[in-house]
């Protein structure tokens, strides 16, 4: 009764994806079925889905890593130690004339003992570097970037969400209609089979309408099995175990869908997440763009160190000898002169970028309008079509049951029967085609306006 192609068209995805799947988290499925409205079914996918999950994954990793830089700014506490054993120890050879004798005359000296120990403690402090002053100025930038990463995933994950919540109820409200025509028409085609018997009709007559019943068993299993898979599709999109059975509990409706539609003339920009994406990623790559300019800058640390050593000709250590303590502070400081035109290089890259992401804004300004202004003309016509398609098939309806009042009172054929229920399916069927339509065109109006 209902498109093949539109109750489907995620529902054999989700099927594949299952199979190539494997389970993601053991969540506790109930024996009772589970009443969810489409608030409820999006609430759970916003904590349960994979992709949320994910993206917020995504998010503590940034926030790690922010920490992380911010560690570079603190200071930088590590301890050595080396033993260092010469079998063999180093010779220097020494002209001890050199040294005060009357004529050349030459010596060997080591200045090496063959065991050497020694331990240091290391203080490190940066003071100035501009790549971590960069760094530390963009650790909000990147954390807005992920936070609306996240944003994103929840807004493409609630439309999913609702599209397959209004499939599976556009569906069943197809099925609860088509079975009420079967029970109507099974009711005539007992009658006419009572009346066949006294001889007052036709075989073809009985004939007729039990092709017409069997095709309608057929729709209505073909309906059933349709819904199945699609309730399995928003399962899936729900991040749902499959085998959880539930209920949903909304309804759907031409006065509900046209109901409640937003203020199209008040709009910014910055209401959409993918403008807002971009825009923080500009900001990104304008802090990329920094950085290599101040490469150019030099870089200032400061140090301490202490520590002892001890050398020695055998390996005493365990006992108690004098070891020979130091200390030592001071300054590091890096200054860049040429770095073979990298730097250059590096900055003219990081300005393309910012200028990339400009023209990205531009074109997504540009794709905005146009997804608005299709959404909205969509919306608009797919409402008209639903009313239209309301009408006709209350009108189809009216006519199938006059139908059936002339056919029990024995002033209609058999062959108006068929006429009738055939013009009445086709009516149902735009009817549920265009509901559907509706709603998903509603959805996507919200989320082109950013008020999804």
């Amino acid at each position: 009764m209902l498109s093949i192609k539109r109750l489907t068209s995620m529902a054999l995805t989700v099927w594949l994806l299952s199979l190539a799947t494997t389970i993601r988290a053991q969540q506790l499925i109930t024996q009772e079925p589970i009443r969810m409205s489409a608030k409820e079914a999006v609430d759970y996918a916003l904590a349960n889905q994979s992709t949320v999950k994910t993206a917020k994954l995504d998010e503590l990793i940034q926030l790690a890593k922010n920490k992380e830089i911010s560690g570079m700014a603190l200071p930088n506490i590590a301890g050595t130690g080396s033993y260092q054993y010469n079998p063999i120890t180093q010779k220097q050879m020494f002209n001890m004339r050199n040294f005060g004798l009357p004529k050349d005359s030459f010596t060997t000296v080591s200045f090496q003992l063959p065991h050497n120990m020694a331990g240091e403690l290391r203080l490190t402090q940066t003071l100035f570097d501009p790549s971590v002053l960069v760094a530390l100025q963009a650790r909000k930038t990147l954390e807005d970037l992920v936070a609306q990463n996240v944003t994103k995933t929840q807004i493409d994950v609630k439309s999913n969400v609702y599209k397959a919540y209004y499939n599976v109820l556009s569906a069943n409200k197809a099925l609860n209609i088509l079975s009420g025509n079967l029970n109507s028409l099974e009711k005539i085609l007992r009658e006419t089979q009572e009346i066949y018997k006294n001889g007052l009709v036709e075989k073809l007559d009985v004939d007729r309408l039990i092709v017409q019943f069997t095709n309608l068993q057929t729709e209505q299993t073909k309906l059933k099995n349709l819904i199945e898979l699609g309730t399995a599709s928003l399962k899936y999109q729900m991040g749902m175990p499959l085998k959880q059975v539930i209920t949903l509990t909304d309804t759907l409706s031409t006065e509900r869908i046209a109901a409640d539609v937003l203020d199209m003339d008040k709009f910014d920009y910055s209401q959409r997440i993918e403008y807002q994406l971009l825009q923080t990623q500009k900001k990104a790559n304008e802090f990329d763009l920094k950085r290599y300019k101040m490469k150019a800058l030099p870089s200032l640390q400061l140090f301490g160190a202490t520590g002892a050593l001890r050398g020695s000709s055998t390996f005493d250590y365990l006992q108690t000898q004098m070891w020979y303590g130091y200390v030592n502070t001071g300054l590091n400081l890096s200054v860049p002169i040429f770095s073979g035109m990298q730097r250059k290089r590096q900055v003219d890259q990081a300005f393309l970028n910012v200028k990339k992401s400009e023209v990205a804004i531009e074109n997504a300004k540009l794709g905005i309008d146009l997804e608005r202004e299709q959404s909205a003309s969509t919306f608009r016509n797919n409402v008209l079509t639903l009313e239209s398609q309301e009408k006709n098939m209350a009108l189809a309806q009216d006519v199938y049951n006059t139908t059936q009042i002339k056919y029990r009172e024995g002033v209609g054929s058999s062959l108006e029967m068929t006429t009738a229920e055939n013009d009445l399916l086709t009516a149902q069927n735009n009817y549920f085609t265009a509901l559907f339509n509706a709603i998903v065109a509603k959805i996507d109006l919200l989320k082109s306006y950013g008020k999804l």
